[in-house]
């Protein structure tokens, strides 16, 4: 049995979905090598490392999560803010605890936010782009 030939293909839908919806250029961002300080005698963070920086979109996940607490306990990834990053799959994956900052957007309001990372990127068999779980950091309009 031969494969069909007609419609599209999963990279055929990939190419439409960088060009329409990851119209957005992001940054996907780590802390550097720390770095001695003489004059403090403590290591400070050295200067961040760009994982990625490339088309993207940043959507809200349906609103603030809710998420149970058990003897008391956060969960490790609670958060009221939870976010998806999508980005092309030709893009790295991100680490957990990286930092996403939109650097060009139509919208504005985008520019200054930043985002946590809170899993690896999500994977499957017929994956168009890369979905990625964020936490926003900045909370209040124009921080």
């Amino acid at each position: 049995m031969s494969a069909p030939t007609e419609g599209l293909t999963l990279g055929a839908v990939s190419a439409i979905v960088e060009k329409k919806i990851l119209t957005d250029r992001i940054r996907i961002y780590r802390p550097g090598t720390p770095v001695f300080n003489p004059d403090t005698g403590q290591y400070e963070p050295g200067p961040p490392v760009t994982v990625y920086e490339g088309p993207g979109a940043i959507f809200p996940a349906n609103g603030p999560a809710v998420v149970l607490h058990l003897a008391g306990q956060a969960y490790v990834d609670d958060t009221a803010s939870r976010y998806r990053l999508m980005t092309p799959l030709s893009a790295p994956v991100a680490s957990r605890e990286d930092t996403v900052t939109v650097i060009d957007a139509d919208d504005q309001a985008a520019f200054g936010r930043t985002w946590r990372v809170i899993d690896i990127g999500e994977t499957s068999t017929l994956s168009i782009v890369r979905t990625t779980w964020v936490d926003q950091n900045t909370q209040v309009a124009g921080a």
